[in-house]
């Protein structure tokens, strides 16, 4: 390591330039690997005995402590000395130049100045679970985890920790072989299918860019190990077409299935908003701004706390009315049970209304591929009234970032599944050039056509 040592005199900034009468330090100025401290040799001389151009005191001067110019000398030789053995010392030993408050501490002990300091007992370092625990905790906090957020990680630490029973890993040796192995007893042990686990890999792969961040994780797993799995893109998006959702609508439920009418309504009311289940669920009649032009509802949202403005179409309205005045319980705008009930009452509802389409769904577990054929019922849940509301907003042309003002996406990677399945709209879209003027250049047919034209544009 090179380093370089400037003794000089230590004047004060507001005196430098002047003719200074007392006596003032002698220090030496220590430069290494881009840094600088300023060492106190001890010493003091008047200005006037000093000898700039050699960095010594003048031969045959003393001060007023009566050291000598050679005593002087020879003490400020010595300690440039130790300051090399300091900086020498300190790269053998750690494999590294020292920081500037490394170098003061090391040089004081050096030098007699201050006294060692006592080695601090080494603490254990915290296990691979306790700092998984630290993790989840900060970040619940710090990002307002939902109840099932906590719980999609308890999950992903309890298959870890019967993962480590097997493997016997810390989070010090947690490497890319140790990832692929998790993930094979995810797909193989567990049985998880491909996009659950691209789900724990991301979340595991969070962990640990926090860990490292954070000082607990010196690896490189999260950033060597990339996985591709098969059939991430070939997930069946389930909603209703608009003539099923209209069907499903108007549907006159038989008179012993009392419950069905009911859920069937929010689920649609989900269908012509785009809400969540979290949100329909805690709909107030406070929320719904029927004074209002347009007739408007403002909520905030539970799964992302964000506040929508959503315009209610006669579809929704309607089904609002259909419930006023019922009297439900804590101002509630609609009868909603919850979420398990609800769904298995959904399943009900659209059988009976003959929602029974078939669905091919397709599923990989590692490279395996799974097909299997269901009717829509089985498989329709609260959260396909929102995918019904996206995909049919499509349909009708609604602008993606309008569409996304209602439902509080962020970014339109959420929304690239719902566009893909919007064949119609595509066919549609490319009709237009079917009808497109060709002639538009020709002046007479401007002039015979020029109305039609300018409704066009």
């Amino acid at each position: 390591m090179k380093f370089k040592i400037k003794v000089g005199l230590h004047i004060k900034p507001n005196n430098k330039g002047k003719e200074v009468a007392e006596e003032v330090g002698i220090r030496l100025r220590v430069s290494w690997a881009g840094l600088r401290c300023d060492i106190r040799s001890g010493y003091v001389i008047a200005p006037t005995k000093w000898d700039s151009a050699n960095c010594c005191v003048k031969l045959g001067n003393k001060n007023s402590h009566g050291e000598t110019a050679g005593a002087i000398n020879r003490g400020v030789i010595s300690l440039c000395g130790l300051v090399e053995e300091v900086l020498t010392r300190f790269e053998l030993d750690n494999k590294r130049p020292p920081s500037v408050t490394e170098f003061k501490e090391a040089f004081d002990v050096a030098a007699g100045r201050a006294t060692p300091k006592e080695a601090e007992p080494e603490q254990k370092p915290l296990g691979f679970f306790e700092v998984f625990d630290l993790f989840t905790g900060e970040m619940g906090i710090t990002n307002n985890w939902t109840k099932s957020t906590y719980t999609k990680f308890s999950s992903l630490k309890t298959h870890l920790i019967n993962y480590n029973k097997k493997s016997r890993f810390t989070l010090e040796d947690f490497d890319k072989a140790s990832f692929a192995g998790f993930v094979a007893y995810l797909q193989t042990s567990v049985g998880q299918l491909n996009t659950t686990v691209a789900k724990n890999v991301g979340f595991l792969r969070w962990f640990l860019r926090w860990a490292a961040a954070n000082g607990y994780y010196s690896g490189m797993a999260h950033l060597q190990y990339r996985p591709r799995f098969k059939g991430l893109d070939c997930k069946e998006v389930i909603y209703l077409e608009w003539e099923e959702l209209l069907h499903f609508l108007n549907f006159e439920f038989p008179a012993n299935k009392p419950s069905l009418p009911a859920v069937r309504d929010v689920f649609c009311f989900c269908c012509f908003t785009g809400l969540r289940y979290s949100d329909v669920a805690k709909l107030r009649r406070s929320d719904i701004h029927r004074e209002q032009t347009p007739p408007y509802m403002s909520i905030v949202t539970k799964k992302t706390t964000a506040r929508l403005h959503i315009e209610l179409n006669k579809y929704a309205l309607a089904l609002l009315d259909k419930y006023d005045g019922v009297g439900l319980p804590n101002d509630k705008a609609l009868p909603v049970i919850s979420n398990v009930k609800m769904n298995e009452n959904l399943h009900e509802a659209a059988e009976v209304a003959g929602i029974d389409e078939p669905v091919n769904i397709v599923s990989y577990v590692g490279s395996k591929r799974s097909e299997v054929v269901v009717p829509k019922y089985s498989v329709l849940t609260t959260h396909a009234g929102r995918r019904t509301f996206i995909v049919n907003a499509l349909r009708l042309g609604i602008p993606a970032p309008v569409i996304m003002e209602w439902t509080g996406h962020s970014d339109f990677k959420a929304m690239k599944p719902y566009i893909k399945i919007v064949n119609v709209a595509k066919v549609e879209n490319m009709e237009r050039f079917n009808s497109f003027d060709v002639n538009r250049s020709n002046p007479d047919d401007e002039e015979k056509t020029g109305t039609q034209k300018s409704t066009r544009n």
